[in-house]
């Protein structure tokens, strides 16, 4: 199953992380830019152009330290077609590093809807006698909220296409406890979708002892996520929130099994803007990220047993 071989990647790097890449034209240093727009003007295909080059930079300078990276599609949607390549660009690239691949596109539908997902993000579409893969990512993030319908299509492309899906269970946002923190037969709606993620990933268990179906919890909600990973003991993690959003270290622990292993944790900004924030010039803007992705996993792991199968 997918989730193995992004175990196996955690295990080799001793590195539960993954860096999202989620930029902004403002995080991308100005000899990026300036030679993206020299080449295509100030316009989408540049502002795409600078925006996969910045990627790349980062790609680069961590994929042999964070075993996964986490784009998120509104960032690269905002810039039209141009960034939808870019998109699936930075995917292939990081593929090519090894790096598994978690696309964050929160997708949310059912039946034939849910399908072209599925196929889009993780699968395989036939045009005439010729196959093509899309996008090519090794997990997509979902919202489970409308039921089965809206999962099926995706257990079975897990299945067949050796994907991955993240089911939103308990966000990271303020915001999230006003719908997921409501009582639904005397436990909170997260903890019912939690149960239904074992449910849904029963079909398609990996060897290390977890499904292709995983769930997102958020680190700035720590008791909850300890709650979740003992009521979803064949459920991967996905941990948004540590850094930028308040959580921290220590808040993380709970996620994690005795191996070390069953989740892996989020840091996009933090890592992206490591050049700013450590007042490095922009030429070192890789470098700052590697530093910031090595603190972090020296952060979270100090908590930890070794990771280990």
């Amino acid at each position: 199953m997918s989730f193995d071989r992004l175990i196996q990647r955690i295990v080799k790097t001793q590195n539960p992380t993954v860096v999202g890449l989620d930029p902004k034209l403002d995080y991308i240093p100005e000899h990026l830019k300036s030679a993206a727009f020299a080449q295509y003007g100030e316009t989408l295909e540049g502002a795409a152009a600078a925006i996969l080059a910045y990627n790349k930079g980062i790609i680069d300078a961590i994929y042999d330290v964070v075993p996964a990276v986490k784009p998120q599609c509104a960032f690269y949607e905002r810039f039209g077609w141009q960034g939808m390549k870019a998109l699936a660009e930075t995917i292939a690239y990081a593929r090519e590093k090894g790096m598994f691949v978690i696309t964050d596109g929160k997708r949310n539908d059912i039946g034939s809807t849910m399908q072209a997902y599925a196929v889009a993000h993780l699968g395989e579409v036939s045009v005439g006698g010729n196959t093509f893969v899309p996008f090519g990512g090794d997990a997509l993030t979902v919202n489970g909220y409308l039921g089965t319908d809206g999962i099926s299509p995706l257990t079975e492309i897990c299945n067949t296409r050796d994907a991955g899906i993240f089911v939103l269970v308990k966000t990271s946002n303020p915001s999230s406890g006003e719908l997921q923190d409501r009582s639904l037969e005397g436990k909170p709606l997260y903890a019912a979708m939690g149960e239904m993620c074992e449910q849904w990933g029963s079909s398609c268990m990996g060897q290390y002892g977890y499904s292709a179906v995983g769930a997102v919890v958020g680190a700035t909600y720590p008791e909850q996520l300890a709650e979740m990973r003992k009521a979803m003991p064949h459920t991967f993690l996905l941990v948004p929130g540590y850094g930028a959003q308040g959580g921290g270290a220590r808040d993380v622990v709970g996620a994690f099994d005795e191996k070390g292993l069953g989740a892996i944790v989020n840091s996009s900004r933090a890592v992206l803007t490591a050049w700013q924030k450590q007042n490095r010039p922009g030429e070192e803007y890789a470098a700052a990220a590697r530093d910031e992705a090595v603190r972090m996993r020296e952060d979270i792991t100090q908590y930890l047993p070794k990771i280990s199968l």
